[in-house]
Parts: C-alpha cells; structure tokens; sequence
C-alpha cells in the first residue's frame, strides 16, 4: 500500500493530520486548475481552499480504484464549472495536430530572451482561457495541464469520452483563431499576474 493510500485511509477515519499531507501535497495542482480557470489569484485561492473542505467532507465516498488526484481535481473543475457559470464569466495550450495551432519556445531553455516570450505567450495563453465556455476550460486544462486522459475527463466532467474529444477539438480550433486575432477575444478580465500561478 502507498503511502497517499494511508494517509487517505487515515483522513476517512478522521485523522487531521493526515488529510493535511494530501492538503500539502495537492495544494499548488488545485490551485492552478481552480487559477486557469477562474483567471483570478484571490477566486482561485477561495475554490482551492472550497475544494478541499469539499473533499473533507465527501473523504467517505472516494472511490480507491479511481486515482486520488483525478478526484479531487473533479470537485476543484466542478466548482470553478459553477462559480463561472453563476458570474456568467467565461481560462491552454493548443495540440500540435492542430491547424492554425502554435507552439511554445521550450521552457527549460537557458536563453533570458526565450524566457521573457515564453513568460509572456504564457500570459497571452491564460488570458485566452477566458474566451472559452466553462466546460471546455475545464475539460482543456484538465487535458493539458494535469495529464487526465480522456476517460477520466469524461467521468469527472459528466459527459462521454466522445464529447471530450469534441470538446477539446472545438477549444483548441477557438484558441487558435482568438490567437491568431482572427475572431475577438474576451473583454473582461484584468490582466494576470504569472507568478501567481506558475
């Protein structure tokens, strides 16, 4: 048995201490699903810390067959889903497969200069997140930035595998176009601040 394994076993029989390791170790992720989707530090601080006492409180209903993180990145998606949806506000990175798609400079590079552009097309990116529906955000960033497949999308999301993939086909032809100018992006939101989120 792994170690997250106990430490869930544990927090379901209601040890603090334990479900403050898997706070620990799940923090900085949860955080930067609920800031790619909601855009803003102080609202994804807020649904990070909604997601974990959703966790908390639901610990007796995880299912130890389904991965820890895919779970409590659900619930994090779910309520970003719902804040969004109740401020009637609509957070990528684009397949490569993709027509009309981008890509960005490697982010390992020593070079300052490509760190500045990539630093920025970062920034650019977040801010394009913005222009997509609820679902599609969260379905994108689930994708791209915490590896979920398209079977664990589907089932955190409530939808098909299906329609993840189309969703996911439609979100990066609509980022490639609002990249490439070629339909407007959104006009709300304030700028982001990148180290607040990377």
């Amino acid at each position: 048995m792994n170690e997250e394994l106990v430490w869930i076993a544990r927090a379901q029989q209601g040890n603090d201490e334990a479900f403050t390791r898997l706070v620990e170790a799940y923090q900085r992720p949860v955080y930067n699903l609920c800031y790619r989707m909601l855009g803003e530090p102080e609202a994804a601080e807020d649904a990070a810390q909604e997601t974990f006492l959703r966790a908390y409180q639901y610990l007796s209903h995880y299912d130890p067959l389904r991965p820890f993180a895919t779970w409590l990145l659900s619930i994090a998606a779910h309520y970003c889903i719902d804040c969004l949806r109740r401020a009637r506000f609509s957070s990528f990175s684009i397949g490569p497969e993709e027509e009309g798609s981008f890509d960005l400079p490697d982010p390992a590079a020593p070079n300052p200069e490509s760190e500045v552009i990539y630093s920025e097309q970062r920034r650019q990116i977040q801010n394009l997140l913005v222009g997509l529906d609820a679902v599609d955000r969260a379905a994108v960033v689930m994708y791209y930035w915490h590896g979920c497949s398209d079977a664990e999308i589907a089932r955190s999301l409530d939808l098909t595998a299906k329609a993840v993939k189309s969703r996911l086909h439609r979100a990066r032809r609509k980022l490639a176009l609002l990249w490439q100018g070629q339909i407007p992006g959104p006009k709300y939101g304030r700028r982001l601040n990148e180290s607040q989120a990377f």
